[in-house]
């Protein structure tokens, strides 16, 4: 079934939530680059020139041709925003060119100012598959994502989490009242929201046409890792997600961070909410993956999608246009499971690479399987036997 857009229509959110998002990021950007200036002692950079001008590429919206996915290592709660800082003061006043990031429900979207503030940042709930049975690959947050990084707008629902009841089903692609909008963009309609719950509400940006093809984050560790070796953990799979299934195959970016990890390591004594100054931040900035590196993995996903799309009955539309809309096959699959751990391994391997570079020492192969990780269980936090630090975040 085709899913109805409004390609003409170039509507951007409201002018006052244009305003505060732009206040947001600007005044979270402006005192991450104060910090990186006044409170280390050195910063470097590898790459950034050419990131920039690929950034400074996408400016016109509508010129944009695919999205732009950024995937790094995952060293402390400061990586996003502090990262950022290094960009050029003027990206910080124009939150088209600036990244979307996923946030924890349970920390960044408890109660309304905490929630108002993520959103302006442009940052999208996520629930954790250990604490939440919200959570995992098929959560809506993930199918926004993708939309994100498709050409859009989507003004249909956002597909409903697998783990729902009809009865949830039903309820989330009800309007919600004024009051239930109050939580995210108290100035537009239920057009422009979509849930994580059923019961929830949540700005759905990929309803704007402003938001085509935009730039999305992601640390696929899905949570800190802070190794001596700067060792990573396994990748999870949403990654895989956005890049096979955006309507275009988007540019994806490799990024490696050091240092944040000593300004807040996750060993550090009282205070602990204060940062530590006077460490050095490195972050390096590769070159997008080579599009042919995609491109048979896209060519499988199609021919797989093509088959359920033709099926009596399926939901899905003729043409892959980055809805994020799935069938069971598609979702639990044996060849879409393929599919999903292919991709993430060579997302891994090109972090992998810029590691290199900066000097560190090859892994352990097995740090980049789930089975190597499985046995410290899924809630513990802390110091591993490894020698290394994890933090939910």
């Amino acid at each position: 079934m085709p899913v109805p857009q409004d390609i003409e229509t170039h509507t951007p959110p409201s002018l006052r939530w244009r305003a505060a998002s732009k206040a947001t990021i600007a005044a979270i950007g402006l005192a991450c680059k104060g910090f990186l200036k006044f409170g280390t002692k050195s910063t470097e950079t590898h790459g950034l020139d050419n990131f920039v001008k690929l950034l400074d590429e996408r400016e016109d919206v509508s010129q944009r041709e695919r999205g732009l996915l950024t995937v790094s290592n995952h060293t402390s709660v400061l990586d996003d925003p502090l990262i950022w800082a290094f960009l050029p003061i003027r990206f910080f006043f124009n939150p088209n060119q600036i990244r979307w990031s996923l946030g924890s429900y349970d920390i960044c979207f408890q109660g309304s100012a905490l929630t108002t503030f993520f959103n302006l940042g442009q940052v999208l709930p996520t629930h954790r598959k250990t604490y939440s049975e919200q959570g995992g690959l098929f959560q809506p947050t993930v199918p926004q994502c993708i939309r994100l990084l498709s050409k859009g707008p989507f003004t249909n629902p956002t597909p409903p989490h697998p783990n729902w009841t009809s009865d949830i089903k039903k309820e989330a692609e009800e309007p919600k009242s004024s009051s239930e909008q109050d939580l995210s963009d108290p100035f537009t309609d239920p057009t422009h929201t979509y849930t994580t719950t059923g019961s929830d509400v949540f700005p759905a940006p990929s309803s704007y046409s402003t938001r085509k093809h935009s730039w999305v984050h992601i640390f696929p560790e899905g949570k800190v890792h802070q190794h001596p070796d700067h060792s990573m953990r396994y990748f999870k799979w949403g990654i895989a997600r956005m890049i096979l299934e955006a309507d275009v195959c988007p540019k994806v970016v490799p990024v490696f961070i050091s240092g944040p990890e000593e300004i807040m390591h996750e060993a550090r004594p009282a205070p602990r909410w204060l940062p530590r100054f006077g460490k050095k931040v490195s972050v390096t900035f590769g070159e997008p993956v080579a599009q042919v590196v995609w491109d048979g993995f896209r060519e499988r996903w199609k021919k797989l999608r093509d088959r359920e799309a033709a099926k009596p009955g399926s939901l899905l539309s003729t043409e892959q246009n980055g809805d994020g809309t799935l069938s069971e096959e598609l979702m639990y699959g044996e060849e879409a499971v393929s599919l999903r751990l292919e991709v993430v391994a060579v997302v891994r391997d090109e972090i992998l690479k810029l590691r290199k570079a900066r000097g560190f020492p090859d892994e352990d192969p097995k740090s980049g399987l789930v089975e190597t990780w499985r046995a410290e269980g899924g809630e513990v936090e802390g110091k591993m036997d490894d020698g290394s630090w994890t933090k939910d975040t």
